[in-house]
Formats: C-alpha cells, sequence, structure tokens
C-alpha cells in the first residue's frame, strides 16, 4: 500500500516550480452564472472547480428575497472562513501542530438602506467584516502564537495587506 504524501510533500514541488518560474504560479478563478429561470431573486452559480460545482443564492429577505436559499453575503462569508480555515489548518500542518478542535466564525455588517437605495448615503455591501478563530491544539502557547500570528499575514483573504484586492466589472 502506498503511503499518501504529506502536504509538506505535495508542496514542495510546487513552491520549486513558482520559484524556478514565477509565471507557472499565476491563476485566474472563474466562476459563471447558468441561471434558467424567470424568479428575478435567485441565481445559479458554476465552476469548474472538483470537476463542476453549482450553487444556488437568492436574494436575502432584508432584500425582498424568501430566505429559502444562501444569499450571495452568506457564500462571500463562508468563502473567506474556509480560506481562513484551510490556511490555518496548512499552516498548522506544516507547524507539526494537530489542531483537535477549529472554530471559524466570520461576521458582516451590512444596512440594507444601501442596498435597496433608499438611502444615497448608505453604503452598498458590507460595512465591515469581522473574524472571529478558536482552535484547540496540542501546542504549547509560543507556538499557538505563532500560528496565530501567520493568520494576519497576507492572503487570499485581505491582498498583500497594504494593498487591497480591486474589482472591476468588465463589460
Amino acid at each position: 500500500m502506498t503511503a499518501i504524501p504529506t502536504l509538506r510533500e505535495r508542496q514542495a514541488p510546487l513552491k520549486e516550480r513558482y520559484t524556478s518560474d514565477p509565471e507557472s504560479a499565476k491563476l485566474t478563478i472563474s466562476v459563471r452564472s447558468v441561471t434558467s429561470g424567470d424568479d428575478p431573486t435567485k441565481v445559479r452559480i458554476a465552476s469548474d472547480a472538483g470537476g463542476g460545482v453549482v450553487w444556488d443564492v437568492g436574494a436575502h429577505p432584508y432584500a425582498g428575497g424568501e430566505g429559502d436559499l444562501a444569499c450571495s453575503g452568506d457564500v462571500l462569508l463562508a468563502s473567506l472562513a474556509a480560506c481562513q480555515e484551510i490556511t490555518l489548518r496548512m499552516v498548522a500542518s506544516a507547524m507539526n501542530i494537530t489542531l483537535t478542535e477549529v472554530d471559524v466564525q466570520v461576521h458582516g455588517d451590512l444596512d440594507f438602506r444601501g442596498t435597496m437605495g433608499t438611502d444615497k448615503e448608505v453604503h452598498v455591501g458590507f460595512e465591515r467584516i469581522r473574524t472571529e478563530i478558536r482552535i484547540a491544539a496540542d501546542a504549547p502557547p509560543d507556538r499557538l502564537e505563532r500560528l496565530a500570528k501567520s493568520q494576519d499575514a497576507p492572503s487570499p483573504r485581505t491582498g498583500s495587506g497594504d494593498t487591497p484586492v480591486k474589482s472591476s466589472p468588465d463589460r
């Protein structure tokens, strides 16, 4: 029986390749709308990841949705939580720290007056996003502190720290 490679073993050739060929590290991830039907409060979004994944998403009840599906804000926060937890678990693995419990919570504050256009002075979308992380692990406090600091480093969740991630519509 063949042993399953460790994360470090799987990442080593990637790191080597990205160092020797920086362009090989660049990737554009795309999703697309595959909505059918005429309900303006419901959409289906698809990705080619994992052989094809779809997400059904609905407008939030505060925006007139039925509340029977996750809203786009839920999907965004879930994506951030997943990124946070995967990063945490991968860094812990690299540090040989066994996590026995992980609880990642991401909270986003919205004021729907902006979304609904009832107050032009109110920002559309999230005004603030907060993350709470609680872990239990088999490591001494100084190693856990180092693991916690790794969560403040630049990542896909935050951009480069001092350079915000830019979003622009292509039309």
